[in-house]
């Protein structure tokens, strides 16, 4: 009887069927077959046998690695053993036979020092023997274990020189095998939808990991004797130095799959002993325009509005990746129509676009984007594109170039579209000249669509998460994520913009002359028509698009920031204009109940002083007959003034009608109020007006 069958019967296993195993049969062969016969796994048979020795059992993920220098490859492989640790008098080795009495002399005769055992299954002693000291094998032993539908030629991927794509050669089909698990990982990615491929190293395994809709999702691990063979063969690929691991690189390549073209940006930085290498992957088969990118049609008006301007400074802010560079080109492919000379200064270059000259900006030939743009002003552009404005003198050449006849679309970094007057004015520009060249901005970002094969309509009962969100929203979802194969289980597939647009207009321009804060400048840029993200986002949601989940995950940090600032603030300054002694005191107890300040006026031409004296109320209520300056009079005052621009204004009156409301909504008042309301509704529209230029 062997002894693997009598530690399973010691145990107290009963196996199916007697095993066959010879008594002399090398461990390594019959591991297998008690495994089998007994049912059992190789961790649950590496204990046993362990216990049956009175030995422990081999941590090999953890091995030192002085103990692996000390073993020649061909003594480990002869006798099927891994070392995992050393001290002066011992070594540490893995095996799956610790009767090999042969072994341990071998191993005491080479390296001086006393062998002790610890158990492992032969299959876990092969997997670091290959890694170790035949990466190749590891490989292909990975490759063996993927499950493929796709034979080598469709797996294929050829590089792509400049002039085009190339045929793709039988060669490629006898690629090596980590040749063959570099054009694996490529193919699946593009497949998949990846914006980005991250490939990661850690102590002993790596990973590769996709972004797909903008979310990091695992794709598989790595040992990484792989993984640093892996980025070693991208790097050669985007022409990067193999040899030089302890600085960043930068590089690219083009590649072909399936007939199809993509460009890739590749980024390797030093990590930990090894190296980090993320794949930007650039599908240069779709030239989509403004139509083409699911912009709401409000936006999209806005949106065309701005570049139809023949001069000034339009702006595009969000965080990176979020379509700045596609909604961008979407434009320039709306303006390029063939009468119009259209430049671009961009770091990198991510698409080609037929008849646009594009510059690439070199930072170690002194071509930087402010002396690029300097130059193409040279060259008679009516359309500017400036991939980022990052510094002052970049800005300043773009103004430059907006005040001189010239529409220059750019990026800056900024939370939102009124944010990216502060930005600007951070970079040096003077608030005059912002106010004088800005046309517009736009913030976007980007939401997940939920999958259309496996979303459900949303019935009875919400779920907790669903629930807290419609509370802290205000609406209900229409679907819910689930999951399928399709969308890799995620429950959504594809992505939807959400975006922001700011258009200047003339109060807007004088606030930013005036120096205005974010609060004022926001205020005034809701008034002029622009919806804010949160607003689109959950239009969208009401569409049954995506869920309040997805609003949370894009836009919840943004959310909580504007809650905070609101805090930080304290209570609501409410100022009350009305001649009426008695409908004072009303509304001030009830103001004063809900824990607002209140601040009184008889007449207007008080309230006027009071305002020019102390301009940060939070909201002005108004009566509309008063004796003197009435209530239409000191609207269209506090209308235009620079300071009060943007301060929301409640009138309220015992003798309007439906074309009087009208008009004084038209004329700027932000809500209209019968006197004979009441009080619950009176504090309910006062909180309405508040909440909303809030937003």
């Amino acid at each position: 009887m062997h002894w693997l069958v009598r530690v399973a019967e010691r145990a107290g296993l009963s196996a199916n069927q007697a095993p066959d195993v010879p008594p002399g049969t090398p461990a390594r062969e019959a591991w297998p077959v008690i495994i089998r016969a007994f049912a059992i796994p190789d961790a649950r048979l590496s204990k046993l046998v362990a216990e049956y020795f009175r030995l422990d059992v081999a941590k090999i993920a953890e091995a030192h690695a002085n103990a692996v220098l000390l073993i020649p490859e061909q003594v480990a492989r002869k006798h099927h053993v891994y070392p995992i640790g050393e001290s002066n008098r011992h070594l540490v080795v893995a095996t799956c036979d610790p009767t090999d009495v042969e072994a341990e002399r071998a191993l005491g005769f080479s390296t001086g020092r006393t062998t002790v055992f610890e158990v492992a299954s032969p299959g876990a002693i092969q997997d670091a023997l290959d890694a170790r000291y035949a990466p190749e094998k590891a490989v292909e032993t990975l490759l063996g274990s993927l499950e493929s539908e796709m034979d080598d030629a469709d797996m294929a991927v050829k590089l792509v020189e400049e002039m085009g794509p190339e045929a793709i050669s039988s060669d490629d089909v006898q690629a090596t095998p980590v040749v063959k698990l570099t054009h694996l990982i490529l193919r699946d990615g593009i497949a998949a939808g990846a914006s980005d491929i991250h490939i990661e190293p850690g102590r002993r395994t790596g990973s590769i990991r996709y972004r797909v809709d903008g979310v990091l999702r695992k794709h598989m691990d790595l040992p990484m004797s792989a993984l640093n063979r892996i980025i070693s063969r991208i790097k050669i690929l985007s022409k990067l130095d193999i040899a030089d691991r302890l600085r960043p690189q930068d590089g690219k390549a083009r590649v072909g799959i399936k007939n199809l073209s993509y460009d890739l940006r590749v980024s390797t930085i030093p990590a930990g002993g090894a190296e980090k290498c993320v794949i930007r992957i650039l599908d240069s088969n779709v030239s989509p325009k403004l139509e083409d990118l699911g912009i709401p049609a409000f936006e999209l008006e806005r949106m065309r509005a701005l570049i139809a301007n023949r001069d000034g400074l339009v702006i595009v802010t969000g965080p990176t990746g979020s379509g700045k560079t596609t909604t961008l080109y979407g434009a320039l492919r709306e303006l390029a129509d063939g009468k119009v000379n259209i430049m671009t200064v961009e770091d990198p270059i991510e698409y080609d676009l037929p008849a646009i000259t594009q510059t690439q900006v070199e930072m170690k030939q002194g071509l930087t984007f402010a002396s690029a743009l300097r130059s193409i002003l040279r060259q008679d552009p009516d359309v500017i594109l400036v991939g980022e404005i990052r510094d002052k003198e970049t800005a300043e050449t773009a103004a430059q170039a907006a005040m001189t006849g010239h529409l220059v679309l750019a990026t800056v970094h900024a939370n939102d579209a009124v944010s990216a007057v502060g930005r600007l004015a951070d970079m040096g520009l003077q608030h005059a000249i912002i106010g004088q060249t800005l046309r517009g901005a736009l913030a976007q970002r980007l939401m997940r669509k939920v999958c259309p094969s496996c979303a459900e309509p949303v019935r009875g009962v919400l779920t907790p998460d669903e629930k807290r969100l419609t509370d802290r929203h205000g609406m209900e979802p229409v679907v819910r994520a689930v999951g399928c194969s399709e969308c890799g289980f995620t429950g959504y597939r594809g992505r939807l913009p959400i975006q922001e647009v700011l258009v200047v207009g003339p109060r807007f321009q004088q606030a930013v002359e005036a120096r205005k804060g974010w609060s004022t400048l926001r205020r005034l840029a809701l008034q002029g028509g622009m919806r804010p993200m949160n607003e689109v986002a959950l239009d969208w949601v009401a569409q049954g698009k995506t869920t309040l989940v997805e609003v949370e995950r894009v836009l919840g940090q943004q959310v909580e920031e504007e809650k905070e600032e609101v805090e930080v603030k304290g209570p609501s300054k409410i100022m009350l204009v009305d001649d009426d002694a008695g409908a004072r005191l009303m509304m001030q107890t009830l103001l004063e109940k809900e824990g607002y300040q209140v601040h009184e006026a008889q007449e207007g031409g008080k309230a006027l002083e009071v305002l020019k004296a102390d301009p940060n109320f939070s909201l002005l209520i108004l009566d509309l007959t008063m004796p003197g300056m009435d209530g239409r009079e000191v609207l269209d005052k506090v209308r235009g003034a620079v300071e009060t621009a943007a301060l929301p204004v409640l009138i309220r009156t015992g003798t309007g009608n439906e074309r009087m409301e009208a008009e004084l909504l038209e004329a700027g008042a932000d809500d209209y109020l019968d006197t004979s309301v009441d009080a619950s509704r009176f504090v309910a529209r006062v909180k309405a007006v508040l909440r909303r230029s809030l937003l």
